[in-house]
C-alpha cells in the first residue's frame, strides 16, 4: 500500500514579479509525476492571488481587492496544473478547505473521504484554502499551516514543503554566510516560534516562522516534516526518491 505524502509549495516559489513562475510549476508537476510511482502525492497549492495578478493588476494590501485577485486566478491557476499534469496522464483536482473545518467532526469526515477517494483512484488533490470568502480570525493565513493540518487528518506521516531556502539554518543565511544548516531537528524552540516573521516574496503570506509553527504542530503530533528548496529540487528528490539526506531539514524523530 502507497504512503502518502504532503507536498506545500508557496508563492515564494511559484510566483515572481510577474505572477506564476512557469518554469517551476513545471518543474515541480514533472517531480510529483516521478513521486507518484511510489506515494501517493497532495499538494498544498499557493498562487491564486500571484495568478489573478496577471490578469487584473490590483492592489494586494486591500483585503477585498486580494480575495478578488484569489478568485480570478484560483481558476487559472488550476488550469495552469491541468495542462501540466495532463501531460503525464495524471488527473488532478481542487480542494478549497477554511480553517473551521478542522474543528467540525461530520465536515471533516467528509472531506477525508473525498480525499480518499481523489487518491484511490489515483487523481493529485491540490488544496488550497478558500481566500475568497475568508474571514480573518477564522482562517489559518497561510498555507503552512493548512498543509500541516491536511497531514495530521488526511493520512499522511510527512509533510514536504517546499521553500526560498534549502533549510533550516542556526542563523540567517541570507546575512550571516557562516550559518549551519540544520540537518536534524527534534524540537523547535519557543524563540524561534516567536519570532518575527518575514515572507521574501511580494505575493508570500508566511516566512520561517510560520514554517517553524508548522514543524511544531507536527513534532507534537508525532510526525514530520521536510523544508527544502523548492527552486533546485535536487535535495527533495533525492531524500524522496533515493532515500538520501543531502540538504533539507526534517524536523522530527528520524527514526519514524
Amino acid at each position: 500500500m502507497k504512503k502518502t505524502i504532503v507536498l506545500k509549495v508557496g508563492s515564494a516559489v511559484l510566483t515572481n514579479s510577474n505572477g506564476l513562475a512557469l518554469d517551476r510549476l513545471k518543474s515541480l508537476v514533472d517531480f510529483i509525476a516521478q513521486l507518484k510511482q511510489n506515494y501517493h502525492v497532495i499538494l498544498v497549492s499557493s498562487g491564486a492571488v500571484a495568478s489573478g495578478y496577471t490578469l487584473l493588476q490590483l492592489d494586494k494590501k486591500v483585503v477585498a481587492k486580494k480575495q478578488a485577485l484569489a478568485s480570478i486566478g484560483q481558476p487559472l491557476l488550476m488550469e495552469t496544473y491541468r495542462k501540466h499534469f495532463e501531460f503525464h496522464n495524471i488527473i488532478c483536482s481542487q480542494v478549497l478547505l477554511e480553517a473551521t473545518l478542522f474543528k467540525d467532526t461530520i465536515r471533516l469526515n467528509y472531506a477525508k473521504d473525498t480525499i480518499n477517494e481523489l487518491l484511490s483512484n489515483n487523481v493529485v488533490p491540490i488544496i488550497n484554502e478558500n481566500d475568497v470568502i475568508a474571514i480573518e480570525e477564522l482562517v489559518f493565513g497561510d498555507n503552512d499551516q493548512l498543509s500541516a493540518h491536511v497531514t495530521l487528518h488526511f493520512g499522511s506521516d510527512l509533510l514536504v514543503i517546499l521553500t526560498d531556502i534549502d533549510g533550516y539554518y542556526d542563523d540567517n543565511p541570507h546575512v550571516k554566510p557562516n550559518a549551519k544548516l540544520q540537518k536534524y531537528v527534534q524540537n523547535v524552540s519557543e524563540d524561534a516560534l516567536n519570532a518575527l516573521h518575514t515572507a521574501n516574496s511580494e505575493f508570500a503570506t508566511g516566512g520561517i516562522v510560520t514554517k517553524l509553527k508548522a514543524a511544531d504542530f507536527l513534532i507534537k503530533n508525532n510526525k514530520q516534516m521536510f523544508l527544502a528548496s523548492g527552486f533546485n529540487l535536487s535535495d527533495v528528490k533525492s531524500f524522496l526518491l533515493e532515500n538520501i539526506h543531502n540538504k533539507g531539514t526534517l524536523f522530527g524523530r528520524n527514526d519514524l
